[in-house]
């Protein structure tokens, strides 16, 4: 809303410690991307996404790798090719945010991974250039996680593990695998199953089995019962593709899927809703749980033929959400639809709206000054972003501090996300839930938990952004049982 500017001033004056905590800086991930690029054409869409926050994301390295639909001859012409065109409009996306890394420092970070297949091409003598950067990205002295995102195999990122095993003490090996944090689009080649079985502490994030369990089909599936324009051939066309600068011209046609690979990223960027090291609190790239998969039938493959093996310790895997869609109207507040979507595919759909949205509005950062493109909220608190309450508590929830860097009128929406936090049950938000300002009623518990609410701002521009914030609630129980009274 035009007038926040005034009343974040006033906020502030009055309550700086308060706020200052509740909206930390947020630090940028470092990322290895290993691609089998021309296998299909979605890694290059998800390629091209992804340059687009590179003003967000640390990108250490750009990989042509293999995978069972292109088991030789990777293809960083291609990645080259893209990068070169991402060139063409860096300076314009320099007015729209700043950050953005030149073309010639991305090209520098482009190289090919193992030549063959699966764990055929793994071994003693068998480094690549892309094993080679994997491993010096690793040791570099950074104390940040770095994330590998695999689109393809993952038989570069086991090259890089062989010799790491191989050439360092166990003491060091074991302190740079724990820097790791891995996600693969399914398993690729044979390598990512070896990869879990031997490195028992592995951080990896995985839907196992044939591509039909991937928590990453939500990203673009269609899904019965919801609008899903925004991921048609024709959004495609007139959002990103046509009239949209040399780099929207580069994004290829849906062949199989669109952007299958891009929820290996999503969670990477800073939106306010996912924090990277807790998968379990999800976000647009979905949530996730640690746990061991049970066993899929006997016979049944990874899709491409790759034989299945039961997992042998826990991993990040599929998780479910219940979802239930908020529907506009003419007159009156957002109110909940008629139907509650449920599984793992859930995780990622429900945002597709905001991050389709944002993508539209960063492409076209590639051609406009800032005066006529659109920016994402800034979505603040008046309080900080943990609290703690007992048992009957009132929790006060208060975004009205939020703003909007071009000055446009904002919307709010909080919601409870009961399958990120300990309580389980769902915690009723104080109606109308669309108020920059509202609450909730702590329930009664019997131990410590967690409750996590979190609220969606989102502008009126064209296309309308979102960004978020999460509140997270302990919930103690109360002196002798009885609850606090508001």
């Amino acid at each position: 809303m035009r007038g926040f500017g005034i009343g974040l001033a006033a906020v502030l004056a009055v309550a700086a410690p308060a706020y200052a905590a509740s909206n930390p800086v947020v630090e940028k991930q470092r990322l290895i991307v290993l691609s089998d690029i021309e296998a299909e054409a979605d890694d290059s869409q998800s390629l091209i996404r992804l340059l687009l926050y590179a003003n967000e994301i640390d990108i250490e390295g750009l990989i042509a790798t293999t995978s069972i639909w292109r088991k030789t001859d990777p293809q960083p012409e291609t990645i080259r090719r893209i990068v070169t065109g991402y060139g063409k409009v860096q300076p314009n996306l320099l007015r729209n945010a700043p950050g953005y890394p030149s073309a010639a420092q991305l090209l520098a970070l482009i190289q090919s991974g193992q030549p063959g297949y699966g764990m055929g091409s793994v071994g003693a003598g068998k480094d690549s250039a892309g094993s080679a950067l994997l491993l010096r990205a690793l040791e570099r002295p950074d104390p940040r996680p770095l994330w590998v995102a695999i689109w393809g195999g993952a038989n570069t990122l086991a090259e890089a593990l062989y010799t790491l095993r191989s050439t360092r003490s166990p003491a060091e090996a074991a302190r740079l695998v724990a820097k790791l944090r891995v996600y693969t689009i399914s398993d690729q080649n044979d390598s990512g199953a070896c990869l879990r079985r031997e490195f028992q502490d592995l951080f990896y994030i995985v839907s196992t089995g044939p591509y039909s369990n991937g928590s990453w089909t939500g990203m673009s599936t269609p899904i019965e019962g919801i609008d899903n324009g925004t991921v048609s051939n024709d959004w495609i066309a007139r959002n990103i593709q046509q009239g949209h600068g040399p780099l929207g011209a580069l994004y290829p046609d849906v062949a199989w899927t669109m952007e299958g690979d891009t929820p290996s990223f999503l969670n990477l960027i800073p939106s306010g809703l996912s924090v990277p090291e807790h998968p379990e609190w999800g976000g647009w790239g979905g949530r996730y749980e640690r746990y061991v998969p049970r066993p899929f039938p006997p016979g049944e493959t990874v899709t491409g033929g790759i034989p299945l093996a039961p997992e042998t310790r826990p991993i990040w895997t599929n998780a479910d959400d219940a979802y239930t869609p908020t529907v506009p109207t003419l007159y009156s507040r957002p109110v909940a639809s008629e139907k509650t979507f449920r599984g793992p595919l859930v995780t990622v759909w429900r945002w597709r709206e905001a991050y389709q949205n944002d993508m539209a509005a960063r492409i076209a950062w590639t051609t406009k000054p800032f005066a006529e493109a659109n920016h994402p909220p800034l979505p603040r608190l008046a309080h900080a972003d943990r609290l703690t309450v007992h048992s009957g508590d009132w929790i006060a929830l208060d975004a009205s501090p939020s703003s909007d860097p071009d000055g446009d009128s904002l919307s709010f929406q909080w919601f409870a996300y009961p399958e990120a936090c300990s309580w389980k049950q769902p915690v009723p938000i104080n109606p109308p839930e669309n108020l920059y300002r509202t609450g909730a009623k702590a329930p009664v518990v019997e131990k410590p938990e967690t409750v996590h609410f979190v609220v969606a701002v989102t502008d009126k521009g064209t296309p309308a952004l979102t960004r978020y914030r999460r509140v997270i609630v302990t919930i103690l129980p109360s002196a002798g049982g009885e609850a606090h009274g508001n």
